[in-house]
């Protein structure tokens, strides 16, 4: 699925998926980089992202995989 990172001006890190119409805030961070591992909604849906170098900026799309609660 297609997932918009951003960063608002406070520094909080939020998801944004358009077919869901849902944003929810980042809460925790499997790498301090993000990039590459699971990232966990305020919502607590579980967001698979992919490799990217850690100075990628934000806003940016990529293509993440949502984790089922049996993968978790």
């Amino acid at each position: 699925m297609k997932v918009m990172i951003r960063k608002s001006l406070s520094g909080v890190l939020s998801a944004y998926v358009a077919k869901k119409d849902l944003e929810e805030p980042i809460v925790s961070l499997e790498k301090p980089e993000m990039w590459g591992g699971v990232v966990t909604l305020a919502n607590g849906w579980q967001l698979e992202l992919p490799e990217m170098d850690a100075a990628t900026t934000l806003p940016i799309t990529v293509e993440a995989r949502k984790l089922q609660e049996s993968e978790v």
